[in-house]
């Protein structure tokens, strides 16, 4: 203790000043790092949450105790808790998701509950429902859906019952996606179709317009899977990475519905055939003269007089005959195919040598005509429909590669290597400062030679000059045994002089190293 006061009395104020400020910015640097290398690393706990349900998990930790920082709509807790709060927070309902289910008739009790409070409570709940599945989707961060049911009349017919959802999403959905959203909620309301539900996302587009964009979205779908077969077909033969094909279709976006009807004159139905029969008979009594005898029944010119008979039967067949008739009805949605148009383009044939040159040459025109059946086939290419189909082969330029892909380091070990590098960090600042800060500045203080009392009047001018020579830095100088070597250029002209004045003076110089050495020892003794 006593070496230390007097190590800071012999310092002067601005190296008391220097080492103050040292010592605080060296404990200032120790307790940042110790703290950074200590501090446990901070887990996603829950994010993206609307200002409710945020406040709701935040009030629920504050309660638990336990640290929590957020970061915009996000939530990060220590990452060995983040496992047990979310496990803890949903035994508690949290966090809400805004929408609420089927406990909305728990709620309700049978005193003062009408039907139309029941049927109220009862679509709010299935809409509730219908929005906590559609958020289940990875793909989807918001939803509300509201249904549109119509007044129960028993005797009304056709009552049609649609559905619009509304979703935020974090990219764009899919085709496929929007008609999955459609039958989930048309399968959930009874006498629902798909087509009566609209999906809206969060920038007010209309996603399930159906009469617009299913035939382009159909398309497309086609136009796809017609491109990756026709790909895999190629990649078989050229190799993969070798042939680029694309399909594009055009296909009607409207529907239509049309009547045929066909009549043909050269073909007769008979449809009807009415036949009408008759007979008759008729006699003549006009052979005599007619007299007063003939008119008596009895009279003699009866049986002289003559009469003639006459019969006739009479057929008729009519027969009614139509011409032949065909009627048809057609209707036609979005999505037939007009035009198929294929575009394929195929790399020469590679050659690598030894010496690791390449080479390409040209493929035959019996390899691209074979190639060009085959994709045709794949695709269906119909050429009385104006489809067309172009395949070249041309030389591929190679891709230049833009950079290396990122690899995460091999931790076998399973230590925290961020923490290993702050402590090792924290050890190495304290070895500076100690070794090139406090060091320096405990030992550098001015150098004296004590006078005794026992010194001769001769040598008492040797003593200050001799204190004068070390303090300019002959000390090295002093300390060799050659007292009769010359003056060197490295220790100057005051190294020269005390080498001259030691020469000339050896007894004296013996005495004052012999009195300040044993004046130095009675020294440590004393403290």
């Amino acid at each position: 203790m006593n070496n230390l006061r007097d190590v800071w009395t012999q310092l002067t104020v601005q190296r008391r000043i220097i080492l103050i400020g040292a010592t605080v910015f060296m404990f200032g640097a120790i307790l940042l790092l110790a703290r950074g290398a200590g501090q446990e690393g901070n887990a996603l706990l829950f994010g993206n949450l609307d200002g409710r349900a945020a406040g709701d998990v935040i009030s629920a930790l504050d309660q638990q105790g336990t640290a929590y920082q957020v970061r915009g709509n996000a939530i990060y807790v220590p990452a060995s808790q983040r496992d047990l709060l979310r496990m803890s927070l949903a035994g508690q309902g949290l966090p809400a998701t805004g929408s609420r289910g089927y406990e909305l008739l728990d709620q309700l009790s049978g005193f003062g509950t009408t039907a139309q409070m029941f049927d109220a409570a009862y679509w709010r709940a299935k809409e509730g429902e219908l929005a906590r599945t559609i958020i289940a989707s990875p793909h989807i961060l918001g939803a509300r859906v509201h249904i549109s049911a119509p007044q129960q009349r028993p005797f009304a017919r056709d009552q049609v019952q649609s559905a619009a959802v509304t979703v935020t999403t974090n990219g764009r959905l899919a085709q496929e996606h929007v008609r999955a959203l459609q039958f989930l909620v048309a399968a959930a309301v009874p006498r629902m179709t798909p087509s009566e539900v609209a999906v809206i996302d969060d920038e007010g587009s209309l996603l399930s317009d159906a009469e617009a964009k299913t035939g382009a979205a159909s398309a497309d779908t086609r136009a796809e899977a017609l491109r990756i077969r026709a790909e895999r077909l190629l990649a078989a033969r050229v190799g993969a990475g070798n042939a680029v094909v694309e399909v594009t279709i055009d296909a009607t976006t409207q529907s239509e519905q049309i009547i045929e009807r066909r009549v043909d004159p050269d073909s007769r139905i008979a449809i009807s055939t009415d036949v009408t029969e008759s007979s008759g008979t008729s006699s003549d009594s006009r052979g005599g003269q007619v007299t007063v005898a003939s008119n008596l029944p009895d009279g003699d010119t009866a049986a002289q007089n003559g009469s003639t008979s006459n019969e006739n039967s009479e057929s008729r067949t009519l027969t009614n005959y139509d011409m032949s008739e065909t009627e048809r009805q057609l209707v036609r949605g979005p999505g037939e195919i007009r035009r198929l148009t294929v575009a394929v383009l195929v790399n020469d044939v590679v050659n690598r040598s030894q010496d690791g040159t390449v080479s390409t040459t040209p493929r035959t025109e019996e390899e691209l005509s074979a190639l060009r059946e085959l994709v045709a086939s794949a695709v269906g290419l119909d050429e009385s429909r104006g489809d067309t189909l172009t395949l070249k082969a041309m030389p591929f330029e190679p891709v230049a590669v833009a950079g290396t892909a990122a690899t995460q380091a091999a931790n076998p070990l399973g230590v925290d290597v961020l923490g290993l590098a702050q402590i090792g960090a924290l050890a190495l600042v304290a070895i500076v400062l100690g070794l090139f800060v406090l060091r320096p500045l405990l030992q550098s203080r001015p150098a004296t030679i004590p006078a005794t009392s026992d010194e001769s009047a001769d040598d008492a001018p040797f003593a200050p000059q001799m204190a004068m020579a070390m303090d300019d830095g002959a000390l090295g100088g002093m300390m060799t045994n050659d007292f009769d070597a010359g003056p060197t250029t490295d220790a100057g002209d005051a190294s020269a002089r005390l080498r001259q004045m030691m020469a000339e003076r050896q007894p004296e110089t013996l005495q004052v190293l012999e009195d300040w050495i044993a004046d130095s020892g009675q020294h440590r003794k004393a403290s």
